[in-house]
């Protein structure tokens, strides 16, 4: 998801009950009608699932402004009782460990619009047509339809069914299927979803869409807006192929080839959608028109699709199993654009691009936040995030090694939910070098760390030395001048010295590598 204007600071939502890991999930069909006249949503959401261990209830949630008409089990309803969005759901028999079980949930009613963009609103176009749309990754998708609604469980497939007024097109997840003209005045669009997927990626996007498509090698793009804006888009969306081969260069393959990429105009911003990325950056470079990084590199090219499309590899086939590591999304991707601008432009571009992200970070609470509570981050997960990253690059101190970490890196753990642990071990093993630290400083706590330098009245010895919250920091840096940088090794416990011929006012540091204060003495 792109990052709010201006910068926003994160916030709780309380966690749903204690029954949230008693099942793994392993496929949903959602099957609604929606009706743009009474802004109103209702169908079924088959659920299969395998439990983990014996039981006779299971958590599910749906917001409470949504009625739930029934709960069906073998063809019997269930019993239920509601708390706030929870749903806990009770079987007349046991469930057993390791066996797969099934239940359709049919529910119904109004969903409001909440959050920042909705979550699910209804609207109309330009032209008067309905337009109805589906964001939802801060709120949860449960405000819009029932599931189990947390990060960790992903199905491992997915149908999606959309009945419509005539007319209008859905567009959602994974591959289209086909449309079925129901005879009442309403037609269906089928979709189907073959790679896991998280339930804020599912989505609804209803309008007056005019459709084409195109090719990347076998993966087929295809791109919907509104017909006023046709002409516009089919510029714009024409920066998608180098997007696509600039991150196949840095990780590989786009994820989810048999389920192409979708490219859809929204009436929001933008929103990382796997397989069907919303876009609505007005059709212009930069972020809605702006020089985002402030640098004049920015409106080279369109924010929205560069930085929402690298969420198909770091946000949707690699996920945070908790919204407390979101940096694992939101970070990535706003390192994958300085890749991006490397990648079309130069090396020096790239970090000109991410060291213009600065003057956006705030660093007053750690990028990490709460676990288990729904706790969102600050936004410094996406611009610290990208730095820290930029900082391990030049740690790592050999290109080569670094971009085989990071593809690496993806290709382990691609179509799995992760946590920050296992970055730092992946990093740690395959660099031979412990950058816990590292990892420590800039994730877990508020401040970056400040490279302190004495120098005497003469040219001839400086003094260096880290202040930082993490005892054992001790990362590599390079000082001098841009010529002729030299790489040294300070510590926190001791002060260290070196010989220079350098004034206390020649004497630099690359700040442009390394994203650390410096406090010259």
């Amino acid at each position: 998801m792109a990052p709010t204007i201006p910068t926003r600071f994160d916030f709780l939502r309380g966690a749903y009950g204690p029954f949230r890991a008693n099942n793994d999930l392993l496929y949903y069909h959602l099957d609604v009608r929606v009706d743009p006249e009474k802004k109103s949503i209702g169908g079924k959401n088959t659920v299969r699932f395998r439990m983990l261990k014996d039981g006779t209830r299971i958590q599910l949630d749906l917001s409470e402004k949504l009625n739930i008409d029934k709960i069906l089990f073998k063809g019997a309803p269930l019993k239920y009782q509601r708390d706030t969005g929870a749903v806990f759901i009770d079987f007349p028999e046991t469930l057993h460990a390791g066996q797969v079980y099934e239940i359709e949930f049919y529910y119904s009613g109004n969903p409001p619009a909440e959050g920042r963009f909705g979550c699910i609103t209804f609207k109309k176009d330009p032209a008067g047509h309905d337009w109805i749309n589906t964001a939802c990754e801060e709120e949860g998708a449960s405000i819009w339809w029932p599931n189990k609604d947390q990060w960790r469980d992903e199905v491992e497939s997915m149908d999606i069914s959309v009945a419509v007024p005539n007319g209008l097109t859905d567009v959602s997840n994974g591959h289209f299927v086909g449309k079925t003209d129901l005879g009442d005045g309403y037609m269906r669009w089928d979709w189907h979803v073959s790679y896991p997927i998280n339930n804020y990626d599912v989505a609804l996007n209803i309008g007056n869409y005019v459709h084409w498509s195109d090719k990347l090698g076998d993966i087929p793009l295809d791109y919907y807006a509104l017909p006023e804006d046709e002409d516009k888009a089919k510029v714009q969306f024409a920066q998608v192929p180098e997007m696509m081969k600039a991150y196949d260069h840095y990780f590989g393959p786009y994820p989810f080839a048999r389920d192409g990429y979708k490219l859809i105009e929204v009436p929001y911003s933008g929103m990382e959608h796997q397989s069907a990325v919303a876009y609505g950056n007005l059709f212009k470079n930069g972020y809605l028109g702006r020089d985002w990084a402030g640098v004049g590199i920015s409106l080279k090219f369109d924010f929205i699709i560069i930085h929402e499309s690298a969420h198909e590899w770091f946000g949707n086939s690699i996920t945070a199993e908790d919204e407390s590591d979101m940096w694992i999304h939101e970070g990535w991707a706003t390192y994958m654009e300085g890749l991006y601008v490397e990648y079309r432009w130069n090396k020096a571009d790239g970090i000109k691009y991410l060291n213009g992200l600065k003057p956006k970070i705030v660093n007053m609470r750690p990028i990490i936040a709460e676990h288990e509570v729904n706790s969102e981050p600050t936004e410094d997960q996406y611009f610290k995030g990208a730095l820290m990253l930029n900082t391990l690059r030049s740690v790592i101190d050999d290109d080569a090694k670094w971009f085989t970490l990071i593809r690496g890196f993806y290709q382990r753990y691609k179509y799995q939910n992760i946590m920050t642990p296992d970055v730092v071990s992946y990093f740690n093993q395959h660099s031979g070098q412990n950058l816990t630290p590292i990892f420590n400083q800039y994730l877990r706590q508020p401040h970056i760390p400040r490279l302190e330098l004495i120098f005497g009245e003469a040219p001839g010895l400086v003094g260096y030395k880290w202040m930082a919250d993490e005892e054992d920091f001790a990362m590599p840096v390079r000082v001098g001048t841009p010529d002729h940088w030299q790489i040294i090794r300070p510590k926190t416990t001791e002060w260290q010295w070196m010989d220079t011929p350098l004034t206390k006012d020649d004497f630099q540091v690359a700040t442009d590598l390394y994203y650390v204060d410096v406090d010259k003495q």
